[in-house]
């Protein structure tokens, strides 16, 4: 995925890493990542602002013979922020500027797709974008490492298996793991259970201890433990605070 901040300001964490983006910077990211935001800079005059776009492996496939090869050394993160350049800056305008021109989507957004990528790989990212669309890279194995967490978080995890999955040894597995995703497998999916549990609690109004249950957890207290270190307070506290947050929305 690549996100373009239009305005405003917005604070990523992912593990153990804090990464801001504006205007001036966009967010890639090549893996799903479980990351959590913040708008760090927003006001009712100049509301938060930004667009997307999730893009598709086999089209980053397509643009390879056009550009230089990629190594594949070492496992880079599979996230960064880096600033926007002119040229991808203008071919998001377009995109942007079909949504007044509705019959012209489906000829040209393929095309401004395509150059977005095509920008995005001439740039620092180049090599995270190239092992993408490599079936047989480590960053492609990783992604398929990680697909399997995420389909099955809440099932105890077995290491073995998923290095074994990806053709590593547990160690070199564990090392590309992390260096992908600056975090091991193990914080990877207790932050997915986290992420997932907060959901239950906060948007589908589940009570405490039968959400802990269903994303994983055997203890309610290491769940609460857990929870607080996460996202700064307890699951009560949180679920009452999103819930309140909610009500002054809907207010206005």
């Amino acid at each position: 995925m690549l996100c373009l901040v239009v305005q405003g300001e917005k604070s990523v964490i992912i593990g153990d890493r804090v990464l801001n983006y504006d205007p001036g910077r966009y967010f890639i990211s090549a893996i799903e990542v479980p990351a959590t935001g913040r708008i760090v800079k927003a006001s009712t005059d100049q509301p938060y602002l930004a667009v997307s776009l999730v893009f598709d492996p086999s089209l980053v496939a397509e643009l390879l013979p056009y550009l230089p090869v990629a190594g594949d050394a070492d496992s880079p993160a599979s996230f960064a922020v880096e600033p926007v350049s002119t040229d991808l800056l203008e071919a998001w305008v377009r995109m942007i500027r079909l949504l007044d021109r509705p019959n012209d989507i489906p000829v040209l957004a393929p095309m401004i797709e395509r150059e977005i990528l095509y920008r995005l790989m001439q740039g620092v990212q180049a090599q995270v974008l190239w092992q993408i669309a490599r079936l047989d890279s480590r960053l492609s194995r990783i992604r398929r490492a990680v697909a399997r967490i995420r389909t099955s978080f809440a099932q105890p995890l077995g290491i073995d298996s998923l290095a074994e999955s990806t053709g590593m040894s547990l160690a070199t597995f564990h090392r590309h793991f992390k260096a992908v995703t600056a975090m091991t497998p193990l914080q990877y999916q207790k932050t997915v259970r986290l992420q997932q549990a907060r959901r239950l609690i906060t948007i589908e109004s589940r009570e405490v201890t039968q959400a802990a249950y269903a994303v994983g957890y055997e203890s309610r207290s290491q769940f609460s433990r857990e929870y607080l270190r996460q996202f700064g307070c307890s699951p009560t506290q949180d679920a009452a605070r999103v819930r309140a947050s909610f009500s002054e929305f809907d207010e206005a």
